[in-house]
This record gives C-alpha cells, structure tokens and sequence, in this order.
C-alpha cells in the first residue's frame, strides 16, 4: 500500500479535494536556479478527502498564482463547503492551473 502523506498534482490530472483546515507557514527552500535557501510562505490545507476517497494528506503551494484562487476563502476558512477540483498544466514560470469548485 502507497502513503499518501502530500498530495502532489501531475499534470493534466484532475485532483478533487476536500479541505478541513489550513495554515501559512514558512519554510527554508532551497532555490533550484541559484542553489541558496530562502524562506517562502507557503499555504497549507489539510486534505481529508481525495478523488472521493478518505485521506489523512497535506497539500501545499508557493504559487501565488495558485494560492489567490483560494485567498477569498481564507479567513472564514469558508472552503469547508467546497469540494475543489484542480487541474495544473506547464513546468516552471509557464505552469498554470485551472480551479473548480462544487458545493460538497
């Protein structure tokens, strides 16, 4: 059996999440172009269900493309009542996603 502790898209797949919770953290990452650590933020959810199934995992993104899909949702932590469907497309600076809700 696989553990899934993080949720990590692939591309042109679909992800289906249901969020409990979430926080923005920082974390030491090391930048891949220079090879330094930094700090970033990072958001965080919680994930207790996946493509319809119960899962214990975390979900996070840097992306600030990403992360604004979700910002109107933060601070009621108002995604409660949604199910989002992700679907992420590219590599680098071109990676794009497109996000999908539905009341859950």
């Amino acid at each position: 059996m696989v553990l899934q502790n993080n949720v990590i898209l692939q591309n042109d797949v679909p992800a289906k999440m249901y969020f409990t919770d979430h926080v923005v953290i920082p974390r030491t990452i090391t930048d891949p172009a220079t090879g330094r650590p930094g700090i970033r933020n990072v958001l965080e959810f919680d994930v207790d269900m996946l493509n319809d199934r119960p899962v214990s995992a975390k979900f996070s993104t840097m992306a600030e493309k990403l992360a604004t899909e979700f910002a109107p949702f933060l601070p009621d932590k108002s995604y409660r009542r949604f199910d989002f469907v992700i679907l992420q497309r590219g590599d680098g600076f071109q990676r794009s996603w497109t996000v999908l809700r539905t009341p859950h």
